[in-house]
């Protein structure tokens, strides 16, 4: 899951940032509206958090943009002022959540779960195949009813390929979906992480490198 967090309180956005990463979800950060309305312009967001008042270009004509575009991200918007009438209008602009400052992370965690889960484009609630069981939100992994201890980037890596299946994903797709703005284009990390996946689901292997276009989960034996 790809997330943007517009925040132009520095502190805040780290901190949201972090706990979000932790939770096994790659996180860009823009501390103005400007910077804001460029990533969401050029990268695929799942969800976009996003302070109503932000400097250089006000949230709400960020929140426009975003809106408009042919794939729109999902956007749940912060602020301080929290009335009835703020979070009306705020909704009012195009954005699907509201979330009044302060606000309990893990409130905040569950919004945007919700709302990825909510978008045109979502992928369904369970994935399925080759005998593996994968729940997105409670973050579990079978395969052929063994559970599977996966890291978080192990994790999304699977998901990812579960979603696309059987179409393949190529490196630099599985990079931009699972990894953050700050990752090496050039770096061996996705070739690295499905090497250690492949071990981690075991014999016989179902995701099959596919000359030219990346990884794909192939069909595998059916689970019992």
């Amino acid at each position: 899951m790809r997330i943007l967090v517009a925040e132009d309180v520095r502190r805040l956005a780290d901190d949201i940032a972090e706990g979000l990463r932790d939770e096994g979800m790659a996180v860009d950060v823009a501390y103005d509206g400007l910077a804001a309305a460029e990533k969401a312009a050029v990268t695929g967001y799942d969800v976009v958090v996003l302070d109503r008042d932000l400097p250089g270009l006000h949230g709400d004509l960020v929140c426009r943009q975003v809106t408009r575009s042919a794939d729109p991200a999902m956007v749940i918007m912060l602020t301080a002022a929290g009335s009835p009438d703020e979070r009306v209008a705020g909704l009012r602009l195009g954005a699907d959540d509201y979330l009044a400052k302060p606000f309990h992370f893990s409130e905040l965690v569950l919004r945007i779960r919700s709302l990825a889960r909510r978008r045109p484009s979502a992928r369904p609630r369970l994935l399925s195949r080759a005998g593996i069981e994968l729940d997105p939100v409670l973050r579990t992994a079978t395969r052929l009813g063994r559970p599977l201890r996966l890291s978080r980037k192990e994790f999304e890596v699977l998901a990812e390929l579960m979603a696309a299946a059987p179409a393949p994903l190529s490196a630099e797709q599985l990079l931009e979906k699972v990894w953050d703005e700050y990752a090496d284009p050039f770096t061996k990390t996705v070739a690295v992480t499905v090497g250690r996946l492949r071990r981690r689901l075991g014999p016989p292997d179902v995701i099959t490198t596919v000359a030219g276009a990346g990884y794909r989960i192939g069909d595998g034996p059916p689970a019992p």
